[in-house]
């Protein structure tokens, strides 16, 4: 006869089965242990590069709102 008991919890009508806390945080150790942390470098380059894309978005969405608002006062005023 096979025993119908498992060692680890199984899920109930679609709810997951918890973790134990202890469990979790050396879970969370471990997979923090496998990443690759960028450079002093690299973040100054990201941090460049992101600024760069923010100014150039803000100024195409302040002339679409420039050019659409002086469309706008064109036609209705």
């Amino acid at each position: 006869m096979s025993d119908t008991r498992s060692r680890t919890p199984t899920a109930k009508d679609g709810e997951s089965p918890r973790t134990p806390p202890g469990l979790f945080v050396r879970q969370v150790v471990a997979e923090l242990r496998k990443v690759v942390w960028p450079t002093q470098q690299q973040v100054v380059t990201y941090f460049f590069v992101v600024l760069v894309f923010v100014a150039v978005m803000m100024a195409y969405v302040a002339g679409l709102d420039f050019g659409l608002g002086k469309a706008m006062f064109a036609v209705f005023g």
